[in-house]
Protein backbone atom coordinates (compact mmCIF):
# COMPACT_ATOMS: atom_id res chain seq x y z
CA UNK A 1 0.00 0.00 0.00
CA UNK A 2 1.47 3.50 -0.83
CA UNK A 3 2.06 5.62 1.80
CA UNK A 4 -0.35 8.01 0.65
CA UNK A 5 -3.50 5.75 0.74
CA UNK A 6 -2.14 4.88 4.31
CA UNK A 7 -2.24 7.88 5.25
CA UNK A 8 -5.89 8.38 3.96
CA UNK A 9 -6.69 5.06 5.21
CA UNK A 10 -5.75 6.19 8.66
CA UNK A 11 -7.39 9.67 8.47
CA UNK A 12 -10.94 7.99 7.18
CA UNK A 13 -10.40 5.89 10.58
CA UNK A 14 -10.47 8.75 12.89
CA UNK A 15 -13.76 9.72 11.45
CA UNK A 16 -17.01 8.89 13.61
CA UNK A 17 -20.09 8.74 11.63
CA UNK A 18 -21.97 9.48 14.93
CA UNK A 19 -20.27 12.58 15.45
CA UNK A 20 -20.81 13.64 12.31
CA UNK A 21 -24.59 12.92 12.69
CA UNK A 22 -24.75 14.99 16.17
CA UNK A 23 -22.90 18.04 14.77
CA UNK A 24 -25.16 18.12 12.01
CA UNK A 25 -28.19 18.18 14.28
CA UNK A 26 -26.87 20.86 16.03
CA UNK A 27 -25.86 22.99 13.00
CA UNK A 28 -29.54 22.16 11.99
CA UNK A 29 -31.15 23.36 15.05
CA UNK A 30 -29.22 26.59 15.83
CA UNK A 31 -30.29 27.59 12.07
CA UNK A 32 -33.26 25.87 12.61
CA UNK A 33 -32.97 24.38 8.66
CA UNK A 34 -32.52 20.66 7.70
CA UNK A 35 -29.45 19.70 5.76
CA UNK A 36 -30.93 18.49 1.89
CA UNK A 37 -31.52 15.64 1.97
CA UNK A 38 -28.90 13.34 -0.36
CA UNK A 39 -26.61 14.92 -0.07
CA UNK A 40 -23.67 14.70 2.18
CA UNK A 41 -22.81 16.43 5.52
CA UNK A 42 -19.49 17.56 4.31
CA UNK A 43 -20.48 18.31 0.74
CA UNK A 44 -23.20 20.91 2.44
CA UNK A 45 -20.42 22.19 4.48
CA UNK A 46 -17.68 22.39 1.76
CA UNK A 47 -18.59 26.16 0.81
CA UNK A 48 -18.86 27.80 4.11
CA UNK A 49 -22.07 29.44 3.32
CA UNK A 50 -23.32 27.21 6.44
CA UNK A 51 -20.43 27.90 8.51
CA UNK A 52 -21.12 31.58 8.55
CA UNK A 53 -24.29 31.26 8.77
CA UNK A 54 -23.99 29.28 11.99
CA UNK A 55 -21.21 31.77 13.61
CA UNK A 56 -23.55 35.04 12.48
CA UNK A 57 -26.47 33.12 14.24
CA UNK A 58 -24.43 32.98 17.41
CA UNK A 59 -23.01 35.80 16.89
CA UNK A 60 -25.04 38.48 14.67
CA UNK A 61 -22.52 39.98 12.10
CA UNK A 62 -18.82 37.92 12.82
CA UNK A 63 -18.73 37.50 9.45
CA UNK A 64 -19.94 40.24 7.47
CA UNK A 65 -19.81 39.40 4.13
CA UNK A 66 -20.66 35.82 3.19
CA UNK A 67 -19.70 34.97 -0.20
CA UNK A 68 -22.66 32.94 -2.47
CA UNK A 69 -21.21 33.34 -5.83
CA UNK A 70 -17.47 33.26 -7.42
CA UNK A 71 -14.82 30.74 -7.75
CA UNK A 72 -13.36 28.59 -5.26
CA UNK A 73 -11.02 31.18 -3.58
CA UNK A 74 -14.43 33.29 -2.11
CA UNK A 75 -15.69 29.40 -0.95
CA UNK A 76 -12.31 29.38 0.43
CA UNK A 77 -12.64 33.02 2.05
CA UNK A 78 -15.81 32.23 3.83
CA UNK A 79 -14.43 29.26 5.30
CA UNK A 80 -11.01 31.65 6.64
CA UNK A 81 -13.81 33.71 7.95
CA UNK A 82 -15.45 31.21 9.81
CA UNK A 83 -12.63 30.34 11.24
CA UNK A 84 -11.29 33.69 12.20
CA UNK A 85 -14.58 34.66 13.89
CA UNK A 86 -14.88 31.06 16.20
CA UNK A 87 -11.62 31.88 17.38
CA UNK A 88 -12.47 35.56 18.27
CA UNK A 89 -15.79 33.36 19.73
CA UNK A 90 -13.41 31.49 22.06
CA UNK A 91 -12.50 28.57 20.10
CA UNK A 92 -9.00 27.60 21.17
CA UNK A 93 -6.48 27.48 17.62
CA UNK A 94 -5.80 24.16 18.04
CA UNK A 95 -9.08 23.24 17.69
CA UNK A 96 -9.37 24.60 14.67
CA UNK A 97 -9.60 23.13 11.51
CA UNK A 98 -7.44 23.82 8.55
CA UNK A 99 -9.05 24.89 5.13
CA UNK A 100 -7.97 22.11 3.15
CA UNK A 101 -9.56 19.90 5.24
CA UNK A 102 -12.89 20.85 4.58
CA UNK A 103 -12.36 22.27 1.22
CA UNK A 104 -10.44 19.31 -0.24
CA UNK A 105 -12.15 16.50 2.46
CA UNK A 106 -8.93 15.85 3.99
CA UNK A 107 -10.03 15.64 7.28
CA UNK A 108 -13.38 15.80 8.19
CA UNK A 109 -12.76 14.43 11.17
CA UNK A 110 -11.25 17.58 12.00
CA UNK A 111 -13.82 19.83 10.84
CA UNK A 112 -16.31 17.99 13.18
CA UNK A 113 -13.79 18.06 16.10
CA UNK A 114 -14.28 22.26 14.99
CA UNK A 115 -18.22 22.13 15.23
CA UNK A 116 -17.64 20.39 18.73
CA UNK A 117 -15.53 23.19 20.06
CA UNK A 118 -17.88 25.69 18.96
CA UNK A 119 -20.76 23.98 20.81
CA UNK A 120 -18.68 23.12 23.99
CA UNK A 121 -17.50 27.42 23.27
CA UNK A 122 -21.35 28.39 23.57
CA UNK A 123 -21.17 27.65 27.10
CA UNK A 124 -19.11 30.55 28.37
CA UNK A 125 -21.45 32.79 26.54
CA UNK A 126 -24.72 33.49 28.59
CA UNK A 127 -26.41 35.30 26.20
CA UNK A 128 -26.78 31.88 23.93
CA UNK A 129 -29.47 30.00 25.40
CA UNK A 130 -30.04 27.36 22.25
CA UNK A 131 -29.10 23.70 22.28
CA UNK A 132 -25.57 22.97 23.45
CA UNK A 133 -22.71 20.29 22.01
CA UNK A 134 -20.60 17.98 23.83
CA UNK A 135 -19.49 18.22 27.68
CA UNK A 136 -19.45 21.31 29.91
CA UNK A 137 -15.68 22.25 30.19
CA UNK A 138 -14.35 22.93 33.67
CA UNK A 139 -14.36 26.19 35.26
CA UNK A 140 -11.31 27.16 36.83
CA UNK A 141 -10.99 26.30 40.28
CA UNK A 142 -8.82 29.18 41.75
CA UNK A 143 -7.12 27.86 45.16
CA UNK A 144 -5.53 30.33 47.74
CA UNK A 145 -3.14 28.47 50.02
CA UNK A 146 -1.22 29.89 53.37
CA UNK A 147 2.21 30.18 53.77
CA UNK A 148 2.17 27.77 56.17
CA UNK A 149 0.40 25.26 53.98
CA UNK A 150 2.87 25.77 51.13
CA UNK A 151 5.72 24.91 53.88
CA UNK A 152 4.06 21.69 55.22
CA UNK A 153 3.80 20.78 51.90
CA UNK A 154 7.70 20.93 51.06
CA UNK A 155 8.59 18.11 54.05
CA UNK A 156 6.31 15.89 53.02
CA UNK A 157 8.37 13.06 50.27
CA UNK A 158 5.87 12.12 47.67
CA UNK A 159 5.06 8.29 46.47
CA UNK A 160 6.59 9.14 42.72
CA UNK A 161 9.88 9.48 44.67
CA UNK A 162 9.76 6.30 46.18
CA UNK A 163 10.75 4.77 49.33
CA UNK A 164 13.60 2.18 50.21
CA UNK A 165 11.72 1.36 53.98
CA UNK A 166 13.10 -1.72 55.21
CA UNK A 167 13.92 -2.88 51.02
CA UNK A 168 17.18 -5.35 51.11
CA UNK A 169 18.58 -7.60 48.72
CA UNK A 170 18.63 -10.78 51.23
CA UNK A 171 16.71 -13.25 49.84
CA UNK A 172 16.94 -12.63 46.34
CA UNK A 173 17.74 -15.99 44.91
CA UNK A 174 16.63 -16.79 41.47
CA UNK A 175 17.43 -20.17 40.20
CA UNK A 176 19.95 -22.47 40.88
CA UNK A 177 23.47 -20.94 42.84
CA UNK A 178 26.34 -20.79 40.88
CA UNK A 179 28.71 -24.15 42.00
CA UNK A 180 32.56 -24.13 41.25
CA UNK A 181 34.04 -27.68 40.97
CA UNK A 182 37.41 -28.04 41.36
CA UNK A 183 39.55 -30.58 40.26
CA UNK A 184 37.17 -32.60 38.07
Amino acid sequence: MSLERAVKAKIAGKRNPQMDKEAQEWVEAILGEKFPGGVAYEDHLKDGQVLCKLINTLTPNAVPKVNSSGGQFKMMENINNFQKAIKDYGVPDLDVFQTVDLWEKKDIAQVTNTIFALGRACYKHAEFQGPFLGPKPADECKRDFTEEQLKAGQTVIGLQAGTNKGATQAGQNLGAGRKILLGK
